[in-house]
């Protein structure tokens, strides 16, 4: 049996509670945290747990989608992946990935963000992936750029973490050169 949501080194499945430990775990690390979004205060570990079981519970949205990236036997969380900012009229969609820093470099992102797409390319009918990428991120900006999306523009000073100001940049793929560069 083949799954939609498995590649050759990860899968992407629904949160379960148990995964609480892992993500209480990524969120110790400042600097990784501080690529995906924003540094918050420590959440507690019944927080974390609370958090963990809310998101197993909650019913699925087909197109606004929170899952974890899993590899090995054992189903081991490494990441999550989400979309938001889905606009059904236009078609179009934002997508954001986090792997914890442990799993870096191993090409989980990458597989992650291609399962994703051709889900929502090929199952829910977008026809535009956005995400955007703080330029102090690097490896997310390579990334990207390694996949085939476009910057498409920027939104300069607009995010201050760690004591400097950030740019956005937004990144597009349409459903076309998605096609052209991973079917």
């Amino acid at each position: 049996m083949i799954s939609a949501w498995q590649g050759q080194r990860v899968r992407l499945r629904a949160v379960e509670p148990a995964d609480w430990s892992a993500f209480h775990a990524f969120d110790q690390d400042s600097d990784a945290v501080r690529h995906g979004w924003r540094l918050e205060p420590p959440r507690s570990v019944a927080r974390t747990k609370q958090w963990a079981t809310e998101l197993a519970e909650k019913d699925p949205d087909l197109d606004e989608v929170r899952l974890v990236v899993a590899v090995g036997e054992s189903d081991e969380p490494v990441g999550m992946i989400n979309t938001h900012g889905v606009d059904r009229m236009h078609g179009t969609f934002v997508y954001g990935i986090s792997i914890g820093t442990p799993h870096h470099r191993k090409g989980y992102a990458s597989e992650a963000i291609v399962l994703l797409l051709r889900y929502m390319f090929f199952e829910r009918r977008f026809q535009k992936a956005e995400a955007w990428v703080y330029s102090s991120n690097e490896p997310s900006l390579a990334l990207h750029r390694r996949l085939g999306f476009v910057e498409e523009g920027r939104r300069r000073r607009s995010r201050y973490a760690a004591g400097r100001y950030d740019d956005e940049i937004l990144f597009g793929m349409l459903n076309e050169e998605f096609v052209e560069r991973h079917q």
